[in-house]
């Protein structure tokens, strides 16, 4: 009976040493993760999928003590690897998914197709947001609704993205206009370039060199003749993805209103209607 004491005391101790342990260690990385996330220069990725992962490293060492310290959990744990052979194969199979997710992880950890902050979209879904957190299991991202969107990572590494704040974080925005072929292009322009340099999001993204060689503040280019309009596409840039979706539906709204004031048509289909047998009457 002392002896079955002393083994349980010793567990019990195992297993508050490493709780306490995951405790502090969770409260440092967090308040590391606070400090480098106020300092732009730092990337606090690493520290929050250490922070989300270390809870995990100090209990799956503190079983394994456990096994090794108690003799009869090591010899159920010898007759479980000798004898179990369908077991393991059944839980080796079950387990390919959370190992699959576990090396997802670590791999985008180290190759940082994205880090936490970032700005990405996942293009099969359509699924926008900012990533939150990078855990072994699985990425959280935060939408535009202020939506969780939990990812595994072996579904997440395995999809095509497109991130909006890997080494660059401006954004060159196109945003597009259509105008009758009766309205005048070279007002339209006139117009559509005011309400752009007006915003308080626009920047000047011109080298030296564009300057010197007269690049425009704005540049538009018609790229196409509709069916019904002429389209015309502005060149914008701005400090963020966010500052541009802003930009755009701001400038959208204030060109429609020079627009109607000045008089250019944005235009709409119209439809011509043939009748190959006359109607006797046309309401």
């Amino acid at each position: 009976m002392e002896i079955n004491f002393l083994y349980w005391g010793i567990v019990l101790g195992i297993v508050i040493i490493s709780y306490f342990l995951s405790f502090i260690a969770r409260r440092i990385l967090a308040r590391i993760i606070r400090r480098k996330s106020e300092n732009l220069k730092e990337d606090p990725t690493k520290f929050v999928f250490l922070k989300n992962s270390v809870s995990f490293i100090i209990f799956t060492v503190a079983l394994i003590i456990i096994f090794l310290i108690t003799p009869a959990l090591n010899d159920i744990g010898k007759g479980l690897f000798a004898g179990a052979g369908i077991l393991a194969a059944t839980i080796g199979f079950a387990s390919q998914k959370a190992f699959s997710n576990i090396l997802s992880g670590i791999f985008i950890l180290i190759f940082k197709p994205f880090s936490v902050q970032d700005t990405i979209e996942i293009k099969s879904d359509s699924l926008k947001g900012v990533v939150e957190e990078i855990t072994l299991r699985h990425t959280v991202i935060r939408d535009y609704e202020n939506r969780r969107i939990v990812i595994p990572n072996s579904l997440i590494s395995e999809t095509t993205l497109l991130n909006s704040s890997m080494t660059d974080v401006k954004i060159k925005k196109h945003v597009d206009f259509g105008i009758s072929y009766d309205s005048n292009i070279d007002l339209a322009k006139k117009i559509i370039e005011e309400e752009i340099l007006k915003h308080p999001n626009y920047i000047d993204n011109r080298t030296d060199e564009e300057k010197s060689e007269g690049m425009p503040l704005v540049v538009m280019r018609l790229v196409s003749l509709g069916d019904f309009s002429v389209n015309i596409r502005a060149y914008v840039w701005t400090n963020s993805n966010d500052e541009a979706f802003v930009l755009q539906c701001d400038v959208l709204e204030s060109v429609k209103k020079r627009f109607d004031k000045e008089g250019v048509e944005i235009p709409f289909p119209y439809r011509t209607l043939v009748f190959k047998n006359k109607p006797d009457k046309i309401d």
